[in-house]
């Protein structure tokens, strides 16, 4: 498995990450959150210039490769004292592989080369990834309910790895 990184000067990466971004997002979390709610987040959060703003902020954005395909995506910034884990998805049809734990693991390592210890995430109370986490080691220390604008709110755990 490689992690290939995304660079602000990248503009046609930039774009493929939008597209696969909002196609795994769209399909995961719809029945969870609902469409609207769903397609706000993604203009949000997922757009060219939302994901060039996040890249501009210090976040570091990685194609998931596997075999030469690419499979999914993270991102990832130091936050206080623990990585911050962005993003962490694969396409349906690459869940359940255990392609998580390599993904964990590079996470792991760039988190250690910045002297950190720990990463954590918010995971939306009703995902069904939830499981995941707690099967690659994650404990949950605290639920929060952020407003994110236009009357939608993310109800989350908060997850925290530490090593």
């Amino acid at each position: 498995m490689n992690f290939v990184e995304l660079f602000l000067n990248q503009e046609e990466k930039i774009r493929e990450m939008s597209t696969m971004a909002s196609t795994i997002v769209k399909e995961h979390f719809d029945p969870i959150i609902g469409a609207a709610q769903n397609d706000y987040m993604i203009k949000k959060f997922q757009t060219v210039e939302s994901i060039k703003e996040q890249l501009e902020h210090g976040y570091r954005y990685f194609f998931v490769i596997k075999e030469d395909k690419c499979i999914g995506f993270l991102a990832f910034y130091p936050r206080n004292n623990a990585m911050y884990l962005s993003k962490f998805y694969l396409y349906k049809n690459e869940r359940g592989k255990g392609y998580s734990h390599n993904m964990l693991d590079f996470v792991v390592e760039e988190s250690k080369k910045l002297g950190l210890h720990a990463i954590e995430l918010n995971v939306n109370k009703n995902n069904s990834a939830c499981y995941a986490y707690d099967k690659l080691g994650f404990k949950v220390i605290r639920t929060e309910k952020n407003d994110i604008g236009s009357g939608f709110y993310m109800d989350d755990y908060v997850y925290c790895y530490e090593f």
